[in-house]
């Protein structure tokens, strides 16, 4: 396989500052997009996933039941796992039942597997301050083994602030609909991910970054969004893909 095709994408963030300053299209939280029983259920970080993930099937003209996915995130759902580890450490700590249900790195995919009937394969994975990356590795080695096409979600929401201090702000998602090889369709055509960089960020959003990983897809969207000339783009700390960007259809 020479290359993957981005069909289609969409991001989303709670911040509207980080969504001004994004030379893309990036909306808030819709969670109309979740049925009202589930809605109740479901977090900061699903809801994101789910918004972004809804825009770039659109926009791909896709239906989400017919894609494999792939969900990516360093924290998945960390605002759960830390009120159930406070209430663990309580000598009278009471466990919601909901807490504990969405307590698991693929909440995400699995929700999204369940509202669209996807019968497909969905995976979860976090790879750290590299989870974008990996993700888009990932991608590439499903789709050079089988062909075809998948939906690849990245996201994080907004940790405590506690945690790890400065990571998870402000919160992002993004989603990308790829297909295997060149297509007539492709916003933007993307090689094979490879360690080493050739570019680096600007300042803002090497910070950015540094605190919110899967921002780290920002770059690779500006491309699909902006147009250019053929080029290196990084994808974290030590990873890059080679993008050629082609006619830029419009979000939507």
């Amino acid at each position: 396989m020479e290359c993957l095709s981005l069909l289609g994408f969409g991001a989303c963030s709670p911040d509207p500052e980080l969504r001004e300053s994004l030379s893309f299209p990036s909306v808030d939280i819709d969670r109309s997009s979740i049925p009202p029983l589930l809605r109740r259920r479901t977090s900061q970080a699903t809801q994101m996933a789910f918004t972004a993930a809804n825009r770039a099937c659109n926009q791909a003209n896709r239906s989400p039941a017919e894609l494999p996915g792939i969900f990516a995130s360093v924290g998945g759902e960390i605002q759960v796992t830390d009120r159930l580890c406070i209430e663990l450490g309580k000598p009278e700590g009471v466990v919601s039942p909901t807490d504990f249900h969405n307590s698991v790195h693929n909440t995400a995919a699995a929700y999204w597997s369940i509202v669209h009937r996807c019968t497909l394969a969905v995976s979860a994975l976090a790879a750290g301050h590299e989870t974008f990356a990996m993700a888009l590795l990932e991608s590439w080695c499903q789709l050079a083994d089988r062909g075809g096409e998948l939906l690849l979600v990245c996201y994080d929401e907004s940790w405590p602030a506690y945690l790890s201090a400065p990571l998870g702000e402000p919160a992002f998602a993004c989603a990308l609909v790829l297909g295997a090889g060149a297509r007539d369709e492709s916003m933007v055509e993307i090689g094979r991910p490879q360690p080493g960089l050739s570019e680096t960020y600007p300042a803002f959003l090497q910070d950015l970054i540094g605190r919110m990983p899967v921002a780290a897809a920002i770059p690779l969207l500006t491309a699909a969004q902006e147009g250019g000339n053929k080029r290196e783009i990084p994808l974290g700390a030590n990873w890059q893909v080679q993008v050629k960007p082609l006619t830029f259809r419009g979000a939507t």
